[in-house]
């Protein structure tokens, strides 16, 4: 009659051989509350409970609703998200969210349990089994465990493993002292079935820590808890000077506890209590931070093997325009575990963030990703990438991410460029202007390019940034010099004289006819319309060497500018313009239109919408969009083995 099936997405409930969905009971509860409620028969209170609930079923499984989305999405307690074929699912990958407040509650209970008295009668039964000094000492020992479990909570919902060890270890510890200290059956049933449940999901906190070793950071609890005391016993030892010892102690343990000890702390003294118990909060939150912290984050710089095995896969398949960027000397680079195909990222802000599109084959590239979310996971990292393709975005939503539009990628097909015609007059002028004021252009190789015209190409780039970082990680080179494949080339701008006054680097897309834009500099002295002279003469200049596209730029959130689909995307493109003065997001658009490109778009891909705003921040931060604090960070180190 009713079967309850497992399966792969979650579980399967049948009635009479038929499949029933979660927002068909939604419905069917709706429409008993739509008729039993007018009808009065039902009271107000439990009308809108049953309107709550059946809405809820409906919106969660809304994808149900659709033929076409059916038994795409994986059970969960929220909004059923769309099945992540890259990602393993665990028994009980629902858990972390929920156990957070399970466990948190089920501390709390205990908390209130433990400073209110005993039931009388359950108390008097206690004392007929065990002595009766032994029960404050366990009410004692039930209060810092309550509130330490409270306190676990919050890394319980990051899915952090020892998190998941220490709550496990405590509910089942809490469970016993229920007993001991007033009978307590019912805290004690609750603590152990949040324990068990606990059990049933341990393999979803999979968020992995440093090992216990002996430059751990975990060593640093005791010296943490130890100046606590220190803290609360010098306390005590100045509000009573000729108290022993065991004093001392007793009333150091319950001023770190918040409660009273045998030292009368009144009058000019009473805000010491609230002053230690502040600094033993802070020792606990502290000591949570170093033995939650999860595995550090793989920041490792590859080695001069790692960065050749990195050439030769961005040569052999880089079809990708940004794909030679990867190549930068601060990127650290993932290899799937056939070396077929790497990634490169940076780690910022809890950010791993991928440097564009994955590089290899294609049937190489989904354990590759697979491989990335572990390593995510497993760091407690959020993942994202910025400036993935529209191509590729199957196997990122594959890995359960989102995609965002970010901008358009200017992409000119030389053959069809030309100075002629109406249009592109400015441009046109432009160049006839500097080439009368004797400007010319040259093409160089990146390879042959001597010490002295090095010097002048950094004395341009100086004179441009006046004195601001160097932007760009996705987009950019971090170097002039070739130090990948080869093939990168300099369109020089050179005066009357012969001096180098702009240029435009460039670097290659091996597996095409096509070359990137990553260098745009000119001296702030030189005329207006020396960059478009620039631009036209390499497209020129770059037609004759075979190549057929160049990727000249990124506008961020270019088709809000010039083609908004809606009145959204509409009131959006005037916010970017009214940006402009900052982030020169409609210039560096209008610069890009005036040479006709092809508009390719690139898309932010991340996991959660609720932490965008976090990788929005790390993106910025990587590209130099906005200045980062100067926080004390592990330092980027080289790899002398093999990559994570």
């Amino acid at each position: 009659m009713i079967r309850l099936l497992r399966h792969p997405l979650g579980p399967r409930l049948y009635v009479l051989g038929r499949r029933v969905h979660e927002w068909q009971v939604g419905v069917v509860i709706l429409v008993v509350a739509a008729a039993f409620w007018p009808a009065g028969l039902i009271e107000d209170l439990s009308a809108t409970c049953l309107v709550l609930a059946g809405g809820w079923l409906v919106v969660k499984d809304w994808r149900d609703l659709f033929p076409s989305l059916r038994d795409t999405a994986a059970w969960r307690l929220g909004i059923h998200r769309r099945a992540a074929r890259l990602r393993p699912r665990r028994r009980g990958d629902w858990l972390p969210a929920a156990s957070a407040a399970v466990v948190a509650l089920a501390g709390l209970v205990n908390v209130v349990s433990t400073v209110t008295p005993n039931i009388a009668a359950r108390a008097h039964v206690l004392r007929s089994v065990e002595p009766a000094m032994t029960i404050p000492v366990f009410h004692a020992l039930a209060l810092p465990l309550s509130a330490a479990l409270v306190l676990t909570s919050l890394y319980l919902v990051r899915r952090r493993r020892r998190a998941w060890q220490v709550a496990f270890s405590f509910l089942l510890l809490l469970g016993a002292l229920d007993i001991l200290k007033g009978l307590d059956a019912e805290e004690a049933l609750l603590s152990w079935l949040v324990a068990g449940v606990l059990w049933w999901g341990r393999e979803s906190f999979s968020v992995r820590h440093d090992p216990i070793r002996l430059r751990s950071a975990l060593w640093k609890v005791p010296v943490v808890a130890g100046a606590a005391f220190a803290v609360a016993a010098s306390v005590a030892l100045i509000a009573a000077p000729g108290s022993g010892p065991l004093v001392i102690s007793r009333e150091a343990l319950a001023l770190l506890a918040w409660s009273s000890g045998p030292i009368p702390l009144g009058g000019e003294m009473s805000w010491l209590p609230v002053g230690v118990g502040l600094v033993s909060a802070a020792a606990l939150v502290t000591g949570a931070y170093l033995v939650f912290r999860p595995l550090a984050a793989p920041r490792n710089l590859p080695d001069r093997e790692l960065r050749r095995a990195a050439g030769d896969l961005v040569r052999r398949h880089g079809d990708d325009t940004l794909a030679y960027f990867k190549l930068r000397r601060d990127a650290c680079y993932l290899f799937s575990s056939d070396r077929r195909a790497f990634v490169g990222y940076r780690v910022e802000s809890g950010v791993l963030l991928v440097s564009g599109d994955p590089v290899g084959p294609d049937d190489a590239l989904p354990g590759l990703v697979r491989d990335l979310c572990g390593v995510a996971e497993a760091h407690g990292l959020e993942l994202a990438a910025l400036g993935a393709s529209a191509r590729l975005l199957p196997l990122w939503r594959d890995a359960g991410l989102r995609a965002l539009y970010i901008g358009d990628e200017a992409i000119i097909e030389t053959r069809r460029f030309t100075l002629e015609g109406r249009a592109i007059r400015k441009v046109r002028q432009s160049v006839t202007r500097l080439e009368k004021a004797g400007y010319r252009a040259a093409l160089v190789p990146a390879d042959t390019l001597g010490a002295k015209t090095v010097e002048e190409l950094e004395r341009v780039s100086t004179l441009w940034r006046a004195g601001k970082p160097e932007r760009g990680f996705t987009m950019a080179m971090d170097s002039l010099l070739d130090e990948g494949p080869g093939g990168a080339v300099v369109v020089l701008a050179q005066d009357r004289g012969g001096a180098v006054r702009g240029f435009l680097h460039f670097v290659p897309v091996p597996s095409r006819p096509a070359m990137s834009l990553s260098f745009m500099r000119r001296e702030p002295s030189t005329p207006n319309g020396l960059t478009e002279f620039l631009v036209a003469r390499a497209v020129e200049l770059l037609r004759e060497r075979g190549v057929e596209e160049i990727s000249l730029n990124f506008a961020a959130f270019a088709r809000l500018l010039h083609s908004p689909r809606n009145p959204t995307e509409r009131l959006l493109g005037r916010l970017l313009s009214l940006a402009n003065s900052h982030f020169q997001i409609e210039s560096l658009y209008r610069f890009n239109a005036k040479f006709f490109p092809r508009w390719e778009p690139r898309y932010l891909v991340f996991e959660r919408t609720r932490r965008l705003p976090r990788v929005g921040l790390a993106a910025m931060w990587v590209e130099g969009q906005l200045p980062k604090p100067q926080l004390p960070k592990p330092a980027l180190r080289r790899s002398h083995s093999t990559p994570a």
